[in-house]
C-alpha cells in the first residue's frame, strides 16, 4: 500500500465538559458557533475552565482523518506547522505515537489550539487560536514532501491562503498522486467559492462535504449537489448525518446507510468518514464498501467525546473493517 500524506492545520484540542452555558455567556460566545481568537483570549478561555473535566489531543481536521487512516494500517506522514512549545511537543508525540511520520515546521508563533466547550446537550463551541499553524509558507512545499505517496488529503481551511492551497495540491496532482479534498466548513465555502470550484476542477480527484457545504458549493440540495461536485472530479461525497452518506462516481450514485448509535459528541464524524473511505480506495476497495467503512468510523467516533477514537478500540474496529 503506497502512502498517504496529509496537509492542514496542526492544532491542539482542548475539550472541555462543561456543566452549563453560563460559561459560554460569560466568555461572550455563541453556543455552538466557532470563533477565531487570538492568544491573549485563548488563554482567557483556558483559565476560566480549569479544573472542569477537559482532555488535550492533537486535532484538525486533516490531522483527524491522518490518526484514523494510520490506526487502520496505512503507512502515512503530515505536513503542517508548530511551534517548540508544550502543545506543539503535543502534536508532535501524538503524530509519532500513532504510527505517522511528521513532516512539521516551526515558528517562533505559540502552537495553535482549539478550545471546544462540550454542553451538557452535546453541542460544541469553538475559541480557536491558529497561531503558528497559518505560518506554513507556499514556498516549504516541495515535491519531496510527497515522495512515495499515492494519495494526498487536504483540508478546505486551508482556502483562506489560496497560494498554498493551490500550491499543494498541484505539486501533488503533477506527481500523479490522487488528491482528496475536504471542503470543511460552509461560509469559507461561500466566501472562497469561485477559486474552490477553479482549484477542485483543475486538481482535485475526491472532494468530500457536508449538506451546509454542498448546498454553500453547488446552490443545490443533497443528490443533485453530489451529482454536480462529481462532474468536476472523480468522487464526490456528501455527508448526510444520520441519513448516512451520497457518493456519486462516473455518473452513478451510492447510497451508504449509516451505522446505529447512541450519539455523544459528533466532533470528528466527517474527519473519521473520509479516513475509512480513503482506506477503502487504497485497498482496492469499491465506493460501497469504501463509504461502508467510513460510516464504520465515523459512527465509532461520535460515541465518545472528541475527535479521537480511544487506542483500545481499534482492534475490533479492524476486525470489523476486515469483514466489510
Amino acid at each position: 500500500m503506497k502512502k498517504i500524506t496529509g496537509m492542514g492545520n496542526a492544532l491542539v484540542d482542548i475539550l472541555v465538559t462543561i456543566p452549563d452555558d453560563s460559561i459560554l455567556a460569560e466568555l461572550g460566545l455563541l453556543k455552538g458557533s466557532m470563533r477565531l481568537v487570538d492568544t491573549a483570549f485563548s488563554e482567557r478561555v483556558i483559565n476560566s475552565v480549569c479544573g472542569l473535566p477537559m482532555s488535550v489531543q492533537s486535532g484538525g481536521s486533516a490531522s483527524n482523518t491522518i490518526h484514523g487512516l494510520s490506526r487502520l494500517g496505512a503507512p502515512c506522514s503530515f505536513i503542517g506547522k508548530i511551534s517548540d512549545d508544550k502543545f506543539g511537543n503535543i502534536f508532535s508525540c501524538d503524530l509519532t505515537n500513532c504510527g505517522i511520520k511528521p513532516l512539521l515546521f516551526k515558528d517562533a508563533t505559540p502552537t495553535g489550539k482549539a478550545v471546544a466547550l462540550i454542553s451538557p446537550d452535546s453541542e460544541r463551541t469553538f475559541a480557536t487560536y491558529l497561531g503558528a499553524a497559518v505560518k506554513l509558507s507556499p514556498s516549504e512545499i516541495t515535491p519531496e514532501l510527497f515522495k512515495g505517496s499515492g494519495y494526498f488529503h487536504i483540508e478546505g481551511y486551508l482556502v483562506q491562503d489560496h497560494e498554498l492551497i493551490e500550491k499543494a495540491l498541484k505539486t501533488a496532482h503533477d506527481m500523479g498522486i490522487v488528491t482528496s479534498l475536504d471542503l470543511a466548513s460552509f461560509n469559507i465555502v461561500g466566501e472562497n467559492l469561485e477559486f474552490l470550484s477553479l482549484l477542485t476542477e483543475k486538481y482535485v480527484d475526491i472532494i468530500f462535504a457536508n449538506e451546509d457545504e454542498s448546498l454553500a458549493f453547488t446552490g443545490l440540495h443533497c443528490e443533485e449537489s453530489v451529482k454536480k461536485m462529481a462532474e468536476t472530479c472523480k468522487i464526490a461525497v456528501v455527508k448526510t448525518g444520520e441519513k448516512g452518506s451520497l457518493i456519486c462516481s462516473d455518473r452513478e450514485l451510492y447510497r451508504i446507510p449509516p451505522f446505529k448509535v447512541r450519539p455523544v459528541d459528533t466532533t470528528g464524524a466527517g474527519d473519521l468518514y473520509a479516513s475509512g473511505f480513503l482506506f477503502g480506495l487504497m485497498n482496492g476497495l469499491s465506493i460501497e464498501r469504501s463509504g461502508t467503512i467510513g460510516s464504520l468510523l465515523a459512527a465509532k467516533v461520535i460515541e465518545k467525546v472528541g475527535a479521537k477514537i480511544p487506542a483500545e478500540e481499534w482492534d475490533g474496529i479492524i476486525k470489523e473493517t476486515e469483514r466489510i
